[in-house]
């Protein structure tokens, strides 16, 4: 009992002390350090703070400051300040503050270090993260101060170099994250981890300490000594910040270290606070707020990139071709944003493991799903209610991530003051699936699945049905730490048809299918730490189905009608190497040679020489058998980059890109839409080529808060499809008689300003850009605009956005979206005219007129509901205004002919503000 009071007593001075210095280290301190050296800093917060400092002279004198803080602790200052080095810093319960070189120095010994149950030292664990509650979930005391073993002591040799790989995860979900930094400073090294959140670094066996970091997680530390090749995961927590904490990091600098230009990354957090038509999420919406890109208007399907058509984005769900992104005609997104993990939209430095579209790839990856324990949510919107559900079947062996949308649409249309749109329906439905398993540590098997249908009806008039069938399977194996590959085989479906049985003897069904079947190897290899190759081959087998159309019913008389099928391989091998000079030069080297067949059975149609291609100036057909090769393109395509980083967080990028394209969308329309038909390259349509220089400035502010890019580019496109006025597309035999080749310039610049942390977050940009194209087929008859360049369908000259999510608190934000652009261009008919009695109209010349420009406000608040971790249900709301203003935007112009006179008419889509109320009930 006397004891137990006398160490109760001892104890008193020792909480007063604790409490001392943890009132020190909770002083706020406000300041721009920019310039500062860091004896000047110390010398600053010794005059206004209690810290006394102690430190080698020789160890700080190439450290040079450049941040700016706001209420932030002394502990939050010193990691901004020591991030990138390879000093470390201890502060004692008397204030003084020790800073050493590669050496943790522990001021205290831990409670319990000296154990009555135990015989053994408790492990010493880092201080809690005092000035951020939310931070509480605790980590093993090994993983960041005990010095981790890796590979076999007993290696032969103790000099020379070894490979430390592994996967970087989220703590709490064991989700991969990709695009984590790893940075070691002797030597200095960084590298981030791919698309599985797997990383290689070749280090000089022994010692050494290394940083991790990634966007919305923790940074975390780990020393370890190297014996030989060996693996470590990492695991991250998210980073929860406090509003009052401090306003800057230094974290984000991915924007001028990484190698890859005209690339933007988005995650499925940032795209949720976009306010979006109807409350609902929507990828494609938030994509169209990037620079360099936009689209034909509002509801369109597909969007324009750097003056390329809307058939010149490869657009992928895990790997798997989605051939129509949206649902009801472009009012949602074919993407559940519950299953998204991210998108990558690539503009341009394309890399070489892609293929087959001229102007962009749009990656869409899936969720890996939660390999811990089972978790999900469900969502009711005005329009449209999902389910999403992720779990392990085995924990930590396989995974399921499921997710189920639908809409009830009809309710809206009903009620719309208008007998047409009463007597309608629209609906859709998707489905994803995505199963993870891991056999071992050295293989992995992805399987994958999507569905998607759309059904319209306008009137109890005609219906229109569209859907997309996508499935894939991927095997992952490590051939060494070094070497992996990633098999993929799968197949992809799109089809649509149009159907009208209102009359039983003109009853019809018309439609059109594509089917693509593929495989492909892509393999990686990390020599050391300046060399990353990849390299691989795919192939493609396509089957089109160009055109049916068909009788319904026994009554109708409906002729039936068939274009003939199509059959195509492509296939390409890659080959690209990312090598690092030294800590500001970097080069990034591919080359993918492309090989296409276009097979029978098909009828190919022989012109007159010198005549232009016509019907009546066909002379002769030539009849191919099942999988004869009719007509065979090749061509290289060449992938150069370079990466120049200058002083003060900032840097230069150049990018040179060649690429062709075999497969065509042929549409009388600037959007995508359930009638367009897609067409292989064969005797008669050549492939699409083109090549796009790029160059960057790309430069972080505000201690990495703040990210600033300018990039200008300039395209060439051969061979691009156009049409001649009034050309027939469906069920044309003679396609080729209604198109022509052109040659196309595109040009432009592009601004991004993006704050990433704060309050106050989101970006701005702007894009300039101009597209042309000049008839250049002196097969096509007569020349469009006299042979002189005219402005492309989708030439949009101005595009400007904004996007800004304000946080009232944890639980209260505000987002807002304004959206402008110039109208894209129209041809106008400019006079009537009589030609032997029969009237005509005169037309200006191609594009040569525009429709107003389009100017659109939404504003949204979420709400979340309470933020205590223990508990069974998370709930949030949001709310808002889509098309603020009520602005009537034009969607297209259109004329006819009243009284002998033309009238020009505008026609909206949504003209008028639309509120939404969505709610989320995650579990």
């Amino acid at each position: 009992m006397v004891r137990a009071l006398h160490s109760s007593l001892l104890l008193i001075p020792l909480i007063f002390v604790l409490q001392t210095a943890h009132g020190q280290d909770k002083k706020n301190i406000s300041g721009n350090f920019t310039g500062y050296t860091f004896p000047r800093l110390v010398d600053y917060l010794e005059k206004n703070t209690p810290f006394t400092f102690y430190y080698d002279p020789k160890e700080v004198d190439s450290i040079f400051i450049n941040i700016q803080v706001t209420n932030a602790s002394l502990r939050q200052l010193l990691d901004l300040v020591f991030q990138g080095t390879a000093l470390h810093y201890a502060i004692d319960s008397s204030g003084r503050v020790f800073v050493s070189n590669r050496v943790t120095i522990r001021t205290a010994l831990p409670p319990g270090f000296f154990s009555r149950d135990k015989d053994t030292i408790a492990l010493i664990k880092e201080p809690a993260e005092e000035d951020n509650p939310a931070q509480k979930t605790k980590f093993k005391a090994s993983e960041e101060f005990q010095l981790i073993a890796v590979g076999d002591k007993n290696a032969r040799s103790a000099t020379g170099k070894a490979t430390l790989a592994g996967y970087i995860r989220d703590i709490a979900t064991g989700e991969a994250i990709v695009g984590a930094f790893l940075t070691v400073d002797t030597p200095a090294v960084s590298v981030v981890t791919d698309q599985f959140g797997y990383y290689t670094l070749s280090l000089p066996k022994g010692r050494h300490h290394i940083r991790i970091t990634s966007q919305g997680m923790t940074p975390t530390r780990r020393q370890i000594q190297l014996y030989s090749d060996g693996k470590l995961d990492i695991n991250l927590k998210e980073y929860v910040a406090n509003l009052k904490a401090v306003v800057v990091t230094a974290e984000k600098t991915s924007n001028t270290r990484s190698l890859q230009m005209g690339v933007n990354r988005l995650s499925i957090s940032t795209i949720k606070q976009v306010p979006a038509a109807f409350g609902e999420a929507d990828v494609l919406k938030v994509i169209l707020t990037l620079p360099g890109v936009t689209s034909a208007g509002e509801a369109s399907n597909g969007f324009n990139v750097r003056g390329g058509s809307v058939d010149q984005n490869l657009i992928l769900l895990d790997d798997a071709t989605i051939y129509n992104p949206s649902h009801l005609f472009g009012f949602f997104s074919a993407f559940n944003p519950d299953i998204v993990k991210g998108i990558e939209l690539y503009k341009s430095a394309i890399p070489e493991k892609y293929g087959g579209r001229l102007s962009s790839v749009l990656d869409v990856s899936m969720l890996d799903g939660n390999n811990k324990k089972w978790t999900g949510n469900v969502g009711i919107g005005p329009l449209t209610s999902k389910i999403f559900l992720q779990g392990p079947i085995k924990k930590e062996k396989t995974t399921l991530v499921l997710g189920l949308r639908s809409t009830y649409s009809d309710w809206l249309l009903k009620n719309i003051p208008n007998s047409a749109y009463s007597n309608s329906s629209a609906n859709f439905y998707d489905a994803n699936l995505r199963l993870t398993h891991i056999i071992n540590s050295r293989n992995t098997i992805y399987l994958m699945g999507y569905a998607s249908k759309d059904k319209f009806n306008f009137n109890n008039d005609t219906t229109y049905r569209y859907s997309n069938a996508n499935a894939n399977i991927k095997w992952k194996h490590f051939f060494s730490p070094r070497s992996y590959g990633l098999f993929t085989a799968g197949i992809d479906r799109y089809e649509y048809s149009i159907s009208d049985t209102r009359d039983s003897t003109s009853a019809f069904k018309l439609g059109f299918d594509i089917r693509q079947t593929y495989v492909r190897a892509d393999l990686n290899y990390n020599p050391g730490n300046k060399h990353s190759f990849n390299y691989g081959i795919s192939s493609i087998y396509y089957q089109l189905h160009p055109g049916y159309y068909d009788p319904v019913g026994p009554h109708s008389i409906v002729v039936p009608d068939k274009v003939g099928s199509e059959q195509a391989l492509e296939s390409a091998l890659h080959i690209g190497d990312q090598y690092a000079v030294n800590t500001r030069l970097s080069f990034s080297a591919g080359l993918r040679f492309s090989l296409f067949n276009y097979l029978g059975p098909h009828d190919v149609y022989g012109y007159a020489p010198g005549q232009p291609r016509q019907i009546n100036t066909i002379v002769d057909t030539t009849t191919y058998g099942n999988n004869k090769v009719i007509k065979t393109y090749s061509a290289p395509e060449i992938r150069l980059s370079a990466r120049y980083n200058l002083p003060g967080e900032a840097s230069i990028k150049f990018s040179y890109n060649t690429l062709q394209q075999y497969i065509h969308m042929l549409s009388n329309t600037v959007t995508v839409s359930p009638t367009d038909i897609w067409k292989l390259s064969d005797p008669s349509i050549k492939p699409q080529s083109g090549d796009q220089f790029s160059l960057g400035y790309y430069r972080n502010l505000q201690s990495n808060t703040i990210e600033l890019s300018i990039e200008v580019y300039y395209k060439r496109l051969k061979n691009f499809l156009d049409y001649k006025s009034g050309a027939e597309l469906v069920l044309n035999h003679h396609i080729e008689t209604e198109v022509f080749t052109t040659r196309g310039k595109a040009y432009g610049a592009e601004l991004l300003i993006k704050k990433t942390t704060g309050r106050l977050n989101g970006w701005l940009s702007y894009t300039w850009s101009r597209t042309f194209l000049r008839q250049d087929d002196p097969l096509a008859g007569e020349l469009v605009n006299k042979g002189k360049f005219y402005p492309a369908s989708f030439d949009k000259p101005h595009a400007a956005n904004l996007i800004g999510n304000y946080a009232l608190s944890h639980r209260y934000s505000f987002s807002l979206n304004v959206v402008y652009s110039t109208g894209r261009p129209i041809t106008l008919p400019l006079a009537i005219f009589n030609l032997g009695g029969s009237p005509g109209l005169y037309y200006s010349a191609r594009n040569a007129y525009r429709i107003p420009d389009y100017f659109r406000t939404d504003l949204s608040v979420n709400i979340d509901g309470n933020h205590k971790v223990k508990q069974r249900f998370h709930n949030s709301w949001s709310a808002g205004i889509y098309n603020l203003t009520g602005r009537q935007n034009a969607y297209s112009v259109y004329f006819v002919q009243e009284n002998g006179l033309v009238k020009g008419y505008k026609m909206s889509i949504l003209g008028t503000p639309i509120p939404f109320v969505t709610y989320n009930l995650k579990f």
